[in-house]
């Protein structure tokens, strides 16, 4: 369930969603920064974009979406299973010996003896 936005608060009427969907994916899409997000495009400045972004991701609207898509997909007999793969990233790596990295000095070297 999303959070409730404002009632009745000053300023322009809010973008529609979908507009702002379509703003997140002209961003995302062509790797431009947010304020960037051209406004004679219509989709709400690269500020609304994004935090209707973080709105839904808070909500996990595109978790519940990709959870629907792939329900109604398998339904239909549309998903190869035989070639899904997972994906273990959140599993935590093993603990183990560490790749020593070298760190640059932050010292002062010691000057050259002239004697």
């Amino acid at each position: 369930m999303l959070p409730p936005r404002p009632e009745k608060s000053p300023g322009p009427q809010p973008v529609a969603d979908r507009l702002c969907l379509q703003g997140i994916l002209y961003v995302l899409h062509n790797h431009i920064a947010w304020q960037l997000l051209p406004l004679e495009l219509g989709f709400g400045s690269g500020q609304t974009c994004w935090r209707r972004l973080d709105r839904w991701q808070q909500a996990d609207v595109f978790d519940q979406l990709h959870r629907i898509l792939l329900a109604e997909l398998n339904a239909a007999g549309e998903l190869d299973w035989s070639r899904a793969c997972v994906d273990g990233s959140p599993i935590r790596t093993k603990k183990g010996e560490r790749t020593p990295v070298r760190h640059r000095s932050t010292g002062g070297r010691r000057a050259a003896s002239i004697i």
